[in-house]
């Protein structure tokens, strides 16, 4: 029964912070009319850093969002 438990909380942890991973992905807006990036949205979590992102500075992993 204990291992149950154990296994339990160690599966609701990894998913927990792989849930938290995914949200934290920047959002990068790109203009559809000259498709180069406008802004970047950077999101703090609880075990992931933001990080210091810019246009100029794209993350390897983000959301892309098209604006006018």
């Amino acid at each position: 029964m204990l291992k149950t438990i154990l296994g339990s909380a160690v599966m609701a942890f990894c998913l927990f912070a792989v849930m938290d991973y995914a949200l934290s992905l920047p959002d990068v807006h790109v203009s559809y009319a000259t498709n180069e990036c406008v802004s970047v949205i950077n999101y703090d979590t609880l075990f992931f850093s933001a990080g210091d992102h810019s246009c100029e500075n794209l993350p390897s992993k983000y959301n892309h969002v098209w604006v006018q």
